[in-house]
């Protein structure tokens, strides 16, 4: 297995509810919202002003329901035409 990309964040529920956002071998969330919505809204933001990478989406069971790569911040559209 790969090791990801340092701007990556997981999206999972917290044991005591609520969701966290994260990153691979973190020591603490890097975010703690209510809402699975909210979770992902947030790790959107922290992923693209770190300069774009994945966002990986758990589900209440902890297992991969989604991920969503963001780009960079002020990235033209444009130039992923092809």
């Amino acid at each position: 297995m790969t090791k990801a990309n340092d701007s990556d964040r997981y999206v999972q529920p917290k044991p005591d509810g609520g969701w966290e956002i994260v990153k691979e071998d973190h020591e603490r969330a890097s975010a703690l919202t209510r809402t699975k919505s909210e979770a992902i809204g947030r790790a959107r933001e922290i992923v693209t002003n770190l300069g774009g990478g994945e966002v990986r989406i758990k589900n209440l069971d902890g297992k991969f329901a989604d991920s969503d790569t963001q780009g960079r911040r002020n990235e033209s559209p444009a130039l992923d035409r092809r």
